[in-house]
């Protein structure tokens, strides 16, 4: 379902090997052409977000969270700012995106994103003392972008009936809860704000101190060292009629939204104890609904392993790029790459039986199938994307064996790098020497010492030498 510029950076650019210096020029002509910003790069694959959103069924989750990219360079102010780090401006961009999933998890794309810098630090502490910022409007406040972001993830897929957006407490804005009713899609944020409830004499802490347990739930969590573990959470909810800000209260109406608690019962020695506290206008009548909703919100923690994607796998921090317009640019080819290597990650785990076309080409599959043996795999098997996808892995060193976890995000970024390499070798061959009978070559040599003792930049010729001998 790719399209346009997405397309373009799927077969080109995924790899970002320039290879000589005409190219590389002309890559940095692409990322500093004023005629090309973030929304041209990314409008193909918001097109394409659309058109994964419209197969499925049920709600589409739309997860939303802030992350900055921090650069060193010699003169930051062409870059901007993000904040301070240990008494010491930091010179980065910040980006807000909006990434839609299933209620499976499987990431749809990316449907909104905000790229921004700040300028000015001196005074904001004072400033900050004399001035509520609850009384600040929002248009005002970088906030905002909360708001834009809901109303554009909300327009591109057309059914605002569908979306639920989800956000952490930085997303406890009164306004992004208005603009929700006013649009008509939902929302569920973890609250930070003990906001005024029903007639304003008293918060909604106090309202849920009254609130009888409801159920307990049990859910498998990692300590600190990684190690499973288990947690029983007490649950309680409750609908409630909240108000606005007090500043806020002549321009806002007051909303009837739920109350989610949940709080683990007793003390976790290597952890830290789970205690959320959600606000939502979906409807919470069973306990049943509430674990629901608890599940949607645990969802969330996906963004954050998309930005990983970006600058683990991508390395978007290391850019020698020197001004924001060319790294926004950057980031935004960056954003399609790692939605794909996290894409073909959980769909492998969401829907393991599908068609491999669903992400993946013709000359891909024909590659993987020559590059990686199969290992025992039934026929019904091999027409599956899961065993595609599994050895894309084998490529970035997954050893697939019998009791191992399925394949990671790191183990398919590596595979999907090298795979890339070798398509694009292959593609070079068949362009140079055209077909090649079996009897016209006579290789020498052991092609796979070769391979392993030169990796990727051999692992071309390997599968251009496979093909040609078939």
């Amino acid at each position: 379902m790719t399209t346009g510029i997405e397309t373009w950076v799927d077969r080109e650019v995924a790899g970002l090997v320039c290879q000589d210096w005409a190219n590389t020029k002309a890559a940095y002509r692409f990322f500093s052409n004023e005629r090309v910003d973030e929304a041209d790069i990314l409008g193909g694959h918001f097109e394409a977000t659309h058109g994964r959103a419209t197969t499925t069924e049920g709600p589409i989750l739309v997860l939303h969270d802030t992350t900055e990219f921090s650069f060193k360079r010699e003169k930051p102010d062409l870059i901007g700012f993000t904040g301070k780090t240990a008494g010491r401006t930091q010179c980065g961009i910040l980006m807000h995106s909006s990434l839609a999933v299933t209620t499976e998890g499987l990431p749809l794309g990316l449907a909104a994103i905000r790229f921004w810098t700040r300028k000015k630090f001196k005074g904001t502490t004072a400033l900050k003392r004399k001035i509520n910022p609850t009384r600040v409007p929002i248009e005002q406040k970088e906030s905002i972008r909360w708001l834009e972001n809901l109303r554009q993830s909300t327009d591109l897929f057309a059914a605002p009936g569908r979306c639920v957006h989800i956000g952490d407490r930085e997303s406890d804005i009164y306004e992004l809860f208005c603009l929700a009713e006013e649009v008509g899609t939902h929302f569920l944020v973890r609250t930070c704000v003990d906001r005024l409830a029903g007639d304003g004499n008293h918060t909604i802490a106090d309202e849920m101190d009254e609130v009888a347990l409801k159920g307990l739930h049990r859910v498998a969590v990692k300590d600190d060292k990684g190690d499973p573990d288990e947690a029983l959470l007490e649950i309680r909810f409750r609908k409630l009629r909240i108000l606005p800000p007090i500043g806020k209260q002549k321009k806002y109406p007051a909303l009837t939204l739920t109350v989610i608690h949940a709080e683990e019962r007793g003390a976790p020695k290597r952890r830290k104890k789970i205690e959320w506290k959600l606000l939502t206008d979906l409807p919470v009548q069973s306990r049943k609904d509430a674990i629901e909703k608890l599940e949607w919100y645990a969802l969330r923690w996906k963004i954050e392993v998309f930005h990983k994607i970006l600058k683990s796998g991508c390395k978007a921090e290391e850019s020698k790029l020197r001004t924001a317009e060319r790294l926004v640019n950057l980031i935004a080819v960056f954003c399609i790459v790692s939605w794909r290597v996290f894409w073909m990650t959980m769909l492998n785990r969401s829907t393991p039986d599908a068609a491999p076309q669903t992400a993946l080409t013709e000359p891909e599959i024909e590659l993987l199938d020559h590059l990686v043996k199969d290992r025992g795999a039934n026929r019904s098997q091999r027409t599956t994307i899961s065993h595609y996808v599994v050895k894309i892995a084998r490529l970035g060193g997954y050893l697939a064996r019998a009791n191992d976890p399925p394949p990671g995000n790191t183990v398919i970024w590596r595979g999907l790098s090298r795979l890339t390499d070798i398509e694009l070798g292959a593609a070079i061959g068949a362009k140079l020497y055209g077909s090649f009978n079996r009897a016209s070559v006579k290789v020498n040599f052991d092609l796979s010492s070769i391979c392993i003792r030169f990796g990727v930049g051999m692992a071309g010729l390997y599968a251009l030498l496979q093909l040609l001998l078939r």
